[in-house]
């Protein structure tokens, strides 16, 4: 008896995985039933992994906002702590750099958890030589003035009293010097001091000069940009990329290929478009309005995604981060602000034609009681403004990074029973150890086995569509793979997220350095084929 019961179970999920993938997403052209759609990556919301050579110009590259260093003595040999992340007096008494030389990175350890790891001190940019320094735990380095000691405090925003020029004599020794006049020099008592008198050189027993050390790769989003050239020439590179990297012609090809969606992420600054906060840049608000009408004219269909938040949902560089903090969950501010985004855009395109639906955040990674307390809320008032302006647009959600329970957002009352709502999965072989050693095959059978696995759970589900909104023919450590490996690659893919009962859509359309994450060069190389 319990081996039929559990045959009718088995059957009864495979029916409805094979009901609901059945349905049918309104709007498509052609004839479509759910969507082939690509991602345009890196135009209107700036991400430097896909255009780097926009940061080429820039003085001090390596200096921008979020880039995190590490300051070591030249003459005693030791390391800038401040220990705790702040409020005391800086030190420099560490012979090597462990979590008291602090300072903030956040990265993903696996999918699951996010480690918070104290190595580093990150920079604020005033200018091409103005710093701040801060450390992991939000604190500001500061100093009083001459003679006094350098200190940790919490500082927000922070002032001229937290304000550091750095001069540099090659690429790692510098010297630093307090808004005040004086150099900070390792001080008797391995205290930090802007006592320093008169202007050091640059031998390396001198208590002045310290050896500057960077930790990872910086980050190269939208405030870099920005806030690295200044307004002026900031807006000169903008005004060319966003002319220039998506255009007219990648629609009439992406319509050639049988793709009938584009998503299109977009800056919460958007709203704000003719003044928004700085140091970001309008303008995004005319070239969104020209992939509507692109898209009209070539019968593709637009998802509008809220991919960078005030306050940043996740800390990468394509939330527009200032330094990889992730504060959009903890003040109400910040959320209000992306509500008011999304508001923004459903009022001016929520009866537009080429309007397929608005995702209301991109990729969140919040703590498990925010999850309750301000994502989901957040996805119902966000959902309840789209519902004003339109009836037939589609609502997308983001399921968090870093969830342990593939089926959290199912599992939201407040979300339960809501037409048109479409929950987006981003389904990467990449970035965790689990993919680091598998070969070519063994990735292609992950695919073909847990990924379907997931795809048909998900569709089997009582909710919201399934939507893989990002993925990308390239796996493990960015290994390419033989020609033949990565084809089956791609067609696994393709048929697995094409099960998907909303349908998939590829990162990215282009990149200026990793072919494989190219859609158009997949496409043009026949590594890729949809038709």
């Amino acid at each position: 008896m319990e081996s039929v019961s559990c045959k009718w179970l088995l059957l009864s999920i495979l029916f409805l995985s094979w009901a609901h993938s059945a349905l049918s997403v309104d709007g498509l052209s052609n004839g479509d039933t759910k969507v082939k759609g690509v991602n345009l990556g890196g135009w209107l919301v700036i991400e430097g992994f896909i255009t780097p050579s926009l940061f080429n110009n820039i003085v001090r590259a390596d200096m921008l906002d979020g880039a995190k260093v590490r300051f070591k003595s030249l003459k005693s040999y030791k390391y800038v702590s401040a220990k705790d992340g702040g409020g005391s007096s800086v030190a420099i008494d560490q012979t090597k750099a462990d979590t008291w030389e602090t300072f903030r990175t956040v990265y993903l350890s696996n999918v699951l958890e996010i480690i918070r790891v104290a190595t580093l001190l990150q920079l604020w940019r005033i200018s091409a030589t103005e710093y701040q320094f801060r450390t992991y735990d939000g604190h500001f380095l500061s100093c009083d003035g001459k003679g006094a000691p350098v200190t940790a405090k919490s500082s927000y925003p922070p002032s001229s009293t937290e304000t550091f020029t750095v001069d540099r004599s090659d690429h790692d020794k510098v010297r630093i010097r307090h808004s005040s006049g004086s150099y900070l020099q390792a001080s008797p008592g391995n205290v930090l001091k802007a006592d320093y008198i008169g202007i050091p050189g640059w031998d390396d027993g001198n208590a002045a000069i310290f050896e500057m050390t960077f930790d990872g790769s910086n980050m190269r989003g939208d405030y870099q940009l920005s806030n690295g050239y200044g307004y002026q020439e900031a807006k000169k590179v903008l005004d060319e990329h966003r002319s220039s990297f998506i255009t007219e012609q990648d629609f009439q090809f992406l319509s050639s290929q049988g793709i009938n969606t584009v998503r299109i992420p977009v800056g919460w600054w958007i709203k704000d478009d003719s003044n928004p906060e700085p140091p970001y840049i309008g303008g995004s608000a005319a070239y969104l309005q020209m992939a509507f009408e692109w898209a009209e004219k070539y019968n593709i269909k637009c998802i509008i995604g809220l991919h960078a938040s005030r306050g940043s949902q996740n800390g990468m560089e394509h939330s527009a981060s200032r330094d990889g903090t992730i504060d959009w969950h903890k003040y109400n501010d910040n959320v209000q602000e992306s509500l008011k985004a999304i508001d923004f855009l459903a009022s001016n395109y929520g009866k537009h034609p080429a309007l397929l639906g608005i995702e209301l955040l991109n990729e969140p990674i919040v703590p498990q009681n925010s999850l309750y307390e301000v994502l989901i809320p957040y996805y119902s008032k966000g959902y309840k403004i789209v519902r004003k302006y339109s009836d037939r647009a589609y609502v997308l959600i983001s399921q968090r990074i870093n969830a342990r329970n593939l089926y959290e957002i199912y599992d939201a009352n407040e979300l339960k029973n809501l037409p048109k709502l479409v929950v987006d999965f981003h389904f990467y072989n990449l970035y965790i150890e689990l993919f680091w050693n598998k070969s070519p095959s063994e990735n292609i059978q992950y695919i073909k086995n847990e990924r379907r696995r997931d795809v048909e759970s998900l569709n089997a589900r009582n909710g919201p569509l399934v939507f893989v909104g990002e993925w990308v023919n390239t796996f493990g450590r960015g290994d390419p793979g033989t020609r033949m490996e990565l084809q089956d690659y791609s067609k696994a893919q393709l048929e697995v997220y094409g099960s998907a009962s909303f349908g998939w859509a590829y990162w990215t359309l282009k990149h200026e350095t990793a072919p494989r994450w190219d859609f158009k060069k997949n496409i043009k190389n026949k590594i890729m084929q949809l038709q």
